[in-house]
């Protein structure tokens, strides 16, 4: 029966009327010629009973889902993946090509504490910190000339993540799962996992503009017990009978609501927010409970925060989720401007297997070819050490943000493996060779994914906007 049947019908004033009637007709037209375009049709247009539910690309994709393995904080790339001996040589010296402006003041030449070697058939040399990750060298593709708009972790942060670093913008999760939806409707399509928050927290998997429910999920990652990782999964008061009825009694109201009201993205956002937390209690707890994979499979990704957040997020894409970001910790733990050899071999050590774990996985599943894995920071550090300022804590030995030129390495997804794109100077201070803008690493993934980059857009405030803003190249030399 019905709930609502024996409600009076609500009457419609004439301007709403009028409101609905010519929007109704213009938008049967206007679709069909943004399909015709190529162009997505947001979920408000496109009448989808789910805006979750799988959609094509714009042409064949050479990947269908992404780990990013976010070291927060902004790792050193002459101290990870870019080596660079001419350091050693103008140790405690001024740097000859001078100094450029960071955050914080630099003074001489700092050299790598750590040893690089080269690895693979392909001879790329990476740090001891990263020596099992290095065993899969031939898989990586590593862009060693990235370079960002700011030194500031806020706005870099969310120039990685939404493309923009100052405005409300959506993340490149929020894009894809507009654009592709999800290959399983009872779980998120987008899923951040931190244990904490990173800064700028929420707004780096915001949805911004587009529809609420292409909003990441974080996950808060210091809590291990699957039924504690998600919130309020399972109602320990009602039967998933009672709250389906539960739920159709209410989306009844709320269509009564809106068909008085006109569009309200708000609402359909929070609609569409219940009945995802309805489908998730029938398969979220089973997908965040790694106590089911087998031991020597626990074993190989090891006992640390990131090794389960690691082994979480396979289990993830493997059941559909479109976008897994693993954030490595709480605010900004990669933030070494102090003590860079203790710090950064702390915690590649609390990540290292993992990420070898996860890519042996990954291979020996058959997912690699079909998952793009990132992994870097939103910049790279300073060659020249820092300078603490008078009366702080700082111990020295440490470096200054970077975004002038830094590295981050993908593999899987269509990638070329045992590949370096790009250089910076001899002494890891700027990218110099073959130069890469965020927007061109967006515009890539996106590419990977099936899309062109400048025709997933969606209208707002009179503009149709992109991920990659009004710039972004693919970067083709990578694409294998």
């Amino acid at each position: 029966m019905n709930p609502l049947e024996h409600l009076p019908p609500r009457l419609l004033t004439r301007r709403q009327m009028l409101r609905q009637m010519g929007t109704g007709l213009g938008v049967i037209g206007f679709t069909g010629l943004l399909r015709d375009a190529g162009i997505l049709v947001p979920s408000v247009v496109a009448a989808s009973a789910n805006p979750l539910a799988a959609k094509p690309p714009h042409f064949p994709a050479r990947a269908r889902h992404i780990i990013h393995i976010y070291l927060n904080g902004g790792p050193s790339q002459v101290d990870t993946f870019d080596p660079k001996p001419a350091l050693a040589k103008w140790a405690g010296k001024t740097i000859p090509t001078g100094n450029l402006t960071t955050e914080r003041p630099t003074g001489a030449a700092l050299p790598s504490p750590f040893k690089f070697q080269p690895c693979g058939q392909s001879g790329i040399e990476v740090s001891e910190i990263f020596a099992k990750t290095a065993q899969h060298v031939d898989d990586i593709c590593f862009i060693r000339s990235l370079r960002a708009n700011t030194p500031n972790h806020e706005q870099s942060m969310r120039l990685m993540n939404c493309g923009d670093e100052r405005l409300s913008r959506p993340s490149y999760g929020a894009w894809l799962t507009y654009g592709l939806g999800t290959e399983n409707e009872n779980l998120p399509g987008y899923v951040a996992m931190c244990p904490g928050l990173p800064v700028s927290d929420v707004s780096n998997w915001r949805s911004a503009f587009l529809p609420g429910i292409y909003q990441g999920t974080h996950i808060n990652t210091k809590k291990a017990n699957p039924e504690e990782l998600i919130e309020n999964i399972k109602n320990s008061r009602l039967s998933l009978t009672a709250q389906r009825r539960q739920l159709d009694l209410l989306a009844g109201f709320n269509a009564e609501h809106q068909r008085a009201r006109g569009d309200d993205p708000q609402l359909e956002a929070r609609i569409q927010s219940f009945e995802l937390a309805y489908r998730m209690q029938l398969e979220a707890t089973s997908a965040f409970d790694i106590s089911k994979e087998p031991a020597h499979i626990r074993q190989m990704y090891g006992d640390t925060v990131q090794a389960r957040q690691l082994l979480i997020a396979r289990r993830l894409i493997e059941r559909g989720v479109r976008v897994v970001q693993c954030y490595h910790g709480d605010v900004q733990p990669w933030d070494s401007h102090d003590l860079i050899e203790e710090n950064h071999r702390k915690l590649a050590g609390e990540v290292d297997q993992g990420i070898a774990a996860l890519l042996t996985d990954l291979k020996q599943r058959g997912l690699l070819q079909e998952t793009l894995v990132i992994c870097g920071g939103e910049f790279g550090r300073t060659p020249a050490v820092e300078i603490p300022a008078p009366g702080t804590p700082g111990k020295g030995k440490g470096r200054d943000h970077n975004h002038y030129g830094f590295t981050v390495w993908l593999a899987g997804g269509g990638v070329k493996g045992g590949h370096v794109h790009g250089a910076t100077d001899e002494f890891g201070y700027r990218a110099v060779e073959k130069p890469v803008h965020v927007h061109d690493l967006h515009a890539t993934m996106l590419h990977l994914l099936g899309f062109d980059h400048e025709k997933l857009t969606y209208r707002y405030a009179g503009r149709d906007f992109r991920l990659t803003d009004v710039s972004g190249e693919v970067i083709t030399d990578i694409i294998a």
